[in-house]
């Protein structure tokens, strides 16, 4: 965890009212759900629109994307906590989806919501109805109804309805059926998002929230950020990786992300 710390100690997050209601009313479900002798268990599912016409929200949607994992993270009791991670396009792009299986590794996590960069789409409408589709069928979600399971679609553009694919009325169907809650945050204000948003929260048990290009965070920037920056750099230098070559490759790409 303690590049994570070195994250949050660089990037200080400020809720909106909408989106901190979403995160925290996610957080006391998981609580309500839980016995007194077993922290409470949750998993969440990030799905995020990386095309072209996110390139001026991307920044803020992971903003809010790592702040709301931020606020389930620091609950009392400390949960149990698994993160999986889709990022979507278009069809005729360099990928559709992008998806990382549930995982109690945050840093993973972060490093690849990092990595994403806003490109291709430019027809409007994108394919959400196959990212949002792959969040519910493929991922690797527990059985267990003790578990409170949680989608957080993050993005500007409508889905394509003329593509051959499961329609999102049927995937939140689906989702009720697994006891998979979809929270959907508005990026932007294009025309004909906030509709189809707020029909997939309202279909499976979720909330609906709007967000600032920004991401509705605030960034404090002071005297000190480029020494704390510096010190960062050279902590993370004398981190001696062991175990197997794999698992030494994946903690330099860990490492790395955190210097970018």
């Amino acid at each position: 965890m303690r590049s994570l710390s070195l994250a949050l100690t660089l990037i200080i997050f400020s809720f909106s009212a909408a989106t901190a209601d979403v995160a925290t009313a996610s957080r006391d479900k998981a609580a309500s759900n839980r016995s007194d002798t077993k922290p409470p268990q949750i998993e969440v599912c990030f799905v995020l629109d990386t095309t072209g016409s996110m390139g001026g929200l991307i920044q803020g949607a992971k903003d809010k994307i790592w702040s709301i994992a931020t606020e389930m993270i620091q609950a009392d009791p400390k949960p149990q906590i698994r993160f999986g991670l889709i990022g979507y396009r278009d069809r005729g792009d360099d990928y559709v989806t992008k998806r990382f299986d549930l995982t109690e590794d945050i840093d993973s996590i972060y490093g690849k919501l990092t990595a994403f960069k806003a490109a291709g789409g430019g027809d409007g409408p994108e394919s959400v109805n196959q990212a949002l589709s792959e969040s519910v069928r493929t991922m690797d979600w527990t059985e267990n109804s003790d578990v409170l399971k949680i989608i957080f679609l993050v993005g500007d553009a409508p889905p394509h309805m003329d593509y051959d694919e499961v329609k999102y009325p049927k995937t939140c169907r689906k989702a009720k059926k697994k006891q998979l809650i979809i929270n959907t945050i508005q990026c932007g204000q294009m025309a004909g998002t906030a509709e189809v948003w707020q029909s997939i929260a309202q279909s499976a048990g979720g909330e609906y929230a709007a967000i600032l290009q920004s991401g509705g965070t605030v960034a404090l920037h002071t005297p000190h950020d480029r020494r704390i920056a510096d010190l960062n750099m050279q902590l993370n230098a004398t981190i001696c990786v062991y175990g197997s070559a794999k698992e030494q490759r994946a903690a330099d790409v860990k490492i790395q992300a955190q210097a970018v």
